[in-house]
């Protein structure tokens, strides 16, 4: 019999509804009733895509005995964390500093109150049912303990990311930037890429790191580093971790190699790396960097797109089952490739016993003795990649036979405005007006789903509630729609950036603290309201932020805005270098602050042909670009004309007007 998760919308929350489990949906229902009833919470947190959620499912949530004991004893919430992040972002930091470790599944004891006592991630279901009971007791013979330990790790979460209120500094220096880079390069993996620090892996490809290193590395002229970014881009592009079949990357690798990946696909690390590989592409012209953007695109038009021009989320690891059924291949099945069988075998690293011997299958991947193998040299480029392309196709309708693996129809604006960005960056690296088109159909999508009485929404409302924006479907939509008027020099889409900023700043800026909330100061209240700070996976939804600011106090000439960033940038600037990669995006505005931005101003009819070129002959990481031939915006005025002219500003003082773009350039360089 169907729990109450039966009539929810999230695909994760519908996988548990017939659970024995008498799973509540977060909600007034469920606390109401944990308080009149004097009964200790259970707050279950996961995703669809999540491997070991579906394995404590099997083993714990469909047990009968277990489900008894959680029914007895407690009232159980089962919660999507990619749908509620505000609420996985306060039971993460919890579990954090109880054990200090963190992933999903998140399971989280708490009082009547949403106070936490106990949590980890994944039990296996001897260990949950003695956790259960031994918590039960202690609840029913000493609640005091309990209350008092809750009052102490609460204290706990509200202080954890709560920085204090700093001095501006003067100025921003090169040897701060050296300071974050030189303990980070101790840490580069020289054999297989990436960073080393877990020597056995897992790794995650981390976009955001790898720009910083990509940009400081070009600013600084670093060749040290810049050969690590390209050499690790390379590797996760040839690596098991990337689909050679059907475009696009896992969430992570559980070795170092990059070899056996995570089989889940997000969208929001495509996105990124959409970003990554176009930006590295224009910086360094490798072919391997353009086949992987012009895939993963291919891979999120065919497999991620829905009806309405959105995008989905996720698509699960498992199927049938099975961890990565989907993806792998036995020896045998590269016959479907009749008398290429045997290269494509040898390009790729198939093997009769299997590369990944735990499961004796096989997965594809790539490397420069498979490629030797497959005779790369004799074949010119166009040559290789022709015949890449028609392997790909067969290998590609073969494995569409197979049951695919399940798919997230959740459509979250954060994840479809990183998407959105990601395909701006590869419009203007490669001149493929598709991804232009694409997208402005995920901007109409945000406009028409995703906004309700003048506010962002976090996902398009269903049956069952509206959920408003986080400060990260705010941030991620202002910098998509700020990366759209750059690319077409469109003014509508800058204001409608200033819209959603000055909104922004209205629910979520805190005056006193000088900190942006996570949650508006109008969402539900929960047991702390927390600032993100650190970049993750995703940058911080602060960190995007304060970069927006930035930009558009350099487009809009806004003094307010960079009141507000400046004093919140230095906050953060302390933290910034006692760990560089968990505060990549922090420092990449660091560069901007330490080298400037350079504003690159066109105007006149041949504007948008002027940045198109300028895209395509150099490479410039700390910029900015606008123009048109008729704007309000303050650092055009009094420039325009019919005559196209190019101009270099920085701090406030720009170039005399430049005759040509490659004029333009060598000014900038």
């Amino acid at each position: 019999m169907a729990n109450r998760l039966s009539s929810e919308h999230s695909p994760y929350l519908k996988q548990h509804e017939n659970n024995p489990v008498n799973w509540f949906p977060w909600g007034e229902e469920a606390l109401s009733k944990a308080k009149k009833e004097n009964k200790l919470l259970i707050i279950s947190i996961g995703y669809s895509a999540c491997h070991w959620c579906h394995v404590m499912e099997r083993e714990s949530f469909e047990n009968h005995a277990i489900a008894e004991t959680m029914n007895k004893f407690y009232i159980s919430i089962k919660i999507d964390r990619e749908e509620r992040p505000d609420i996985d972002q306060i039971y993460m930091i919890a579990v954090q500093l109880m054990t200090n470790a963190g992933g999903w599944p998140l399971n989280v004891i708490c009082l009547p109150d949403g106070r936490p006592i106990y949590g980890g991630t994944y039990f296996k279901p001897h260990d949950w049912q003695n956790i259960l009971l031994q918590i039960a007791q202690l609840w029913e013979d000493t609640p005091e303990v309990a209350l008092e330990y809750a009052e102490k790790l609460t204290a706990g979460i509200s202080k954890s990311e709560r920085l204090p209120i700093l001095e501006i500094p003067n100025e921003y220096t090169k040897l701060d930037l050296k300071s974050i880079v030189l303990p980070w390069k101790a840490q580069f993996d020289l054999k297989w890429g990436g960073d080393g620090r877990n020597s056995n892996g897992p790794k995650f490809p981390l976009p955001n790191n790898w720009l910083f290193l990509l940009r400081y590395a070009t600013l600084v002229k670093d060749e040290e580093v810049l050969n690590h970014v390209h050499f690790t881009l390379e590797q996760i592009a040839n690596g098991g971790i990337y689909d050679h079949i059907g475009g696009g990357f896992a969430r992570y690798s559980v070795d170092e190699r990059w070899h056996v990946p995570h089989f889940e696909k997000m969208l929001y690390d495509n996105a990124q790396l959409i970003s990554l590989y176009s930006e590295a592409y224009q910086a360094k012209p490798n072919p391997l960097y353009r086949e992987v953007v012009q895939e993963t695109i291919g891979w999120t038009v065919n497999e991620m797109r829905a009806p309405n021009g959105g995008f989905y989320s996720a698509l699960d690891a498992d199927s049938e089952g099975i961890e990565g059924k989907f993806y792998t291949f036995k020896a045998e099945e590269f016959s479907c490739l009749g008398e290429d069988a045997d290269w494509a075998r040898k390009l790729y690293n198939i093997t009769e016993e299997g590369n990944w011997l735990e499961e004796k299958t096989n997965i594809l991947f790539v490397n420069k003795y498979s490629v030797l193998a497959a005779g790369k040299n004799t074949y010119t480029e166009t040559e290789w990649y022709d015949k890449l392309k028609s392997i790909k196709k067969k290998l590609f309708n073969y494995r569409s036979q197979r049951t695919r693996p399940g798919l997230d129809h959740k459509q979250l604006t954060a994840w479809n405005a990183l998407l959105l960005k990601g395909y701006i960056d590869a419009y203007r690296v490669f001149e493929e007006s598709s991804f232009l088109e694409l997208a402005i159909g995920i901007a109409r999508f945000i406009e028409e789903e995703c906004i309700v009485d003048h506010k962002l929404l976090h996902q398009p409302q269903d049956k069952n509630r509206r959920i408003e924006g986080f400060l990260d479907d705010y941030a991620f939509t202002i910098e998509a729609f700020i990366s759209l008027y750059e690319a077409t020099f469109d003014e509508t889409w800058l204001r409608k950036a200033k819209v959603w900023m000055d909104e922004a700043i209205n629910l979520f800026y805190d005056e006193h603290q000088k900190t942006f909330y996570y949650t508006s100061k109008y969402a539900e209240a929960l047991i702390s309201r927390k600032s993100e700070i650190m970049d993750n996976v995703i940058p911080a939804s602060t960190s995007t932020l304060i970069r927006q600011l930035y930009k558009l106090t350099l487009l809009l000439d806004n003094e307010d805005y960079i009141a507000i960033a400046d004093q919140v940038f230095a906050n953060v600037f302390p933290s910034i270098k006692t760990y560089g990669a968990g505060y990549s995006n922090w420092a990449i505005q660091l560069l901007e602050h330490v080298y400037g931005t350079n504003e690159i101003a066109i105007v006149g009819k041949d504007a948008l042909d002027w940045r198109k070129k300028m895209d395509q002959l150099c490479y410039v990481p700390n910029k900015i670009t606008l123009g048109g031939t008729k704007s309000t915006i303050p650092l055009l005025l009094n420039k325009q004309d019919l005559v196209t002219k190019a101009y270099l500003c920085i701090n406030k003082t720009c170039s005399l007007p430049q005759k040509s773009i490659t004029d333009l350039i060598a000014l900038v360089n």
